[in-house]
């Protein structure tokens, strides 16, 4: 019998990789037809913590002061003394008309004053003479009489005259139009030369100026925001009107923090019939005059401490007209829950509705398109921290 040769060891390989290249083969093949494994998500109870309550609005800011500068005296404008934008102080000098032609009527009044006084003098001479004629019955009794009366015309004169001189020098000191009060003055309406009607009707606008320290801020609460508010402190309208108001901060479009905090310090006394809201103002600090009547701002005003489940924001979707929260139920199944929401605190959104302490909320792995409602997951450990101090 012939002896045969082995085969060759690169052969026995070569065989061994088809077999394992079969066998490798033939389980992707099994697994394809399978079903494919579930998605792993990181799940967490929601965190349940003490919380400040605030309630959220938009607004704008007003001037707590605000004046239309017009004159009060007609005249051509002689000088202007301030640049426009300013901050200006109550009492400063901010136009002058010119002052001659009520100067001249200043001089006037005094000399019908003079004339005035002069009249009364000779009048008072004429009645003690007369009183000393009545002894010896030189004068009757009328002339003394009438002598009295042109004495008390005279002093009426005077009268008349005073007033006149007081009117004059009053429109002489009219022609300086200086700060009603204090605060950051516009820019100059009219400019020097200009003719400009003063009075109480038809004057000319000159300038305006704003009190911006402190500044309000306005805003309008819904109804039942309002409520709400009376029946936690029984008199809204009281309580704010103490010194010790209802707290309220306020932060700009391009401001994350809520730094500024004021009070509420004025709530008005009927709700709008048409939009069902009532109008609210707060008082803010503005020493560095930054903030400017006219900014928007988001408002939130304390609304008390309550318990409450907090979620990353990150983990809430929309469902049309609702705010979903992915839960993961019996079975390992994904379940949606709507969820109604508050404000951010520390970095997390306050659930107000839609979550129970015990529900395992996805936190992680819900971005793979496999989690969906009504799929299978495999739950993996989560955690939910808080940052922030807000």
């Amino acid at each position: 019998m012939p002896h045969r040769r082995p085969a060759p060891m690169s052969s026995i390989l070569s065989a061994g990789g088809l077999v394992l290249l079969a066998a490798l083969s033939l389980g992707e093949a099994r697994a394809q037809g399978g079903p494919p494994p579930a998605p792993p998500v990181q799940v967490s109870a929601p965190l349940a913590q003490r919380v400040t309550n605030w309630d959220e609005f938009t607004g704008r800011f007003e001037a707590s002061e605000q004046v239309e500068v017009r004159a009060r005296v007609s005249g051509f404008l002689d000088s202007i003394h301030f640049k426009d934008g300013d901050l200006v102080k109550k009492g400063d000098l901010l136009f002058t008309i010119d002052p001659r032609p009520y100067r001249l009527s200043v001089d006037a009044a005094r000399a019908e004053v003079a004339r005035a006084k002069a009249q009364v003098e000779l009048a008072q001479n004429e009645v003690e003479r007369a009183e000393g004629l009545t002894q010896n019955r030189t004068i009757t009794a009328r002339d003394v009489d009438q002598r009295r009366a042109n004495l008390n015309s005279a002093i009426g004169s005077q009268q008349g005259a005073e007033a006149n001189l007081k009117t004059a020098e009053l429109n002489l000191e009219w022609t300086e139009v200086r700060a009603p009060l204090s605060g950051r003055i516009s820019n100059r309406r009219v400019d020097a030369g200009n003719l400009i009607a003063g009075g109480q009707s038809g004057a000319t606008l000159l300038t305006t100026i704003v009190a911006v320290d402190p500044i309000y801020f306005t805003f309008d609460a819904s109804e039942a925001d309002y409520l709400r508010w009376q029946r936690r402190n029984n008199d809204l309208r009281a309580t704010a009107s103490r010194e010790a108001g209802i707290v309220a901060e306020v932060r700009l479009s391009d401001e994350q923090e809520w730094k500024r905090r004021g009070r509420i310090d004025f709530v008005d006394n009927t709700l709008n019939a048409r939009s069902a809201t009532i109008r609210g103002r707060v008082v803010f600090p503005n020493s560095d005059q930054f903030l400017t009547p006219g900014t928007f701002g988001r408002l939130r005003v304390f609304a008390g401490e309550a318990d409450a489940l907090l979620v990353p924001d990150s983990v809430i979707v929309s469902d049309q007209a609702n705010k979903i929260v992915l839960t993961v139920g019996p079975e390992n199944k994904i379940v949606p829950k709507p969820v109604t929401l508050g404000q951010i605190t520390r970095g997390l959104r306050v659930i107000r509705t839609g979550l129970s302490p015990e529900d395992k909320v996805v936190v992680g792995g819900f971005a793979n398109p496999m989690v969906r409602p009504g799929a299978a997951v495999t739950p993996q450990p989560g955690e939910i921290k808080p940052n922030g101090s807000n």
